[in-house]
């Protein structure tokens, strides 16, 4: 396994939740790691993204203001902490690794299994 996402969840509006993406070290050697989602029906949306060496962030203006994505080199993770959470925001989300600093789902070639966030009252 390459990557794997954890720490979806249900939480009610108004909520918070960490999702954490970890990476194998070979695999995190590639530069930029994003974050997309996709709720039923709809299309994958890109949700946030962090280049590696630099730090650099890039979000949807969606989630701009609430969202905040950071790593850990160390722990070859990467973070989305996700504050006043929305139902709007319910999704499978999903992290990805690429090597250009892209929004476009097409940048990234390896894929992690998602996790589920719920946001209901």
């Amino acid at each position: 396994v390459q990557l794997q996402a954890s720490g979806g969840g249900m939480v009610q509006p108004g909520g918070s939740l960490t999702l954490s993406c970890a990476a194998s070290w070979r695999t995190y050697s590639n530069s930029v790691i994003g974050w997309f989602r996709q709720a039923p029906g709809k299309e994958r949306e890109f949700v946030a993204l962090i280049r590696r060496s630099s730090g650099t962030t890039y979000y949807a203006d969606s989630v701009k203001g609430r969202f905040v994505i950071s790593k850990d080199n160390a722990k070859s993770t990467v973070y989305l902490q996700m504050n006043n959470l929305a139902p709007d925001d319910t999704a499978v989300y999903s992290c990805a690794i690429g090597s250009t600093f892209s929004s476009s789902a097409s940048a990234y070639g390896t894929w992690g299994q998602g996790t589920q966030v719920t946001v209901s009252s």
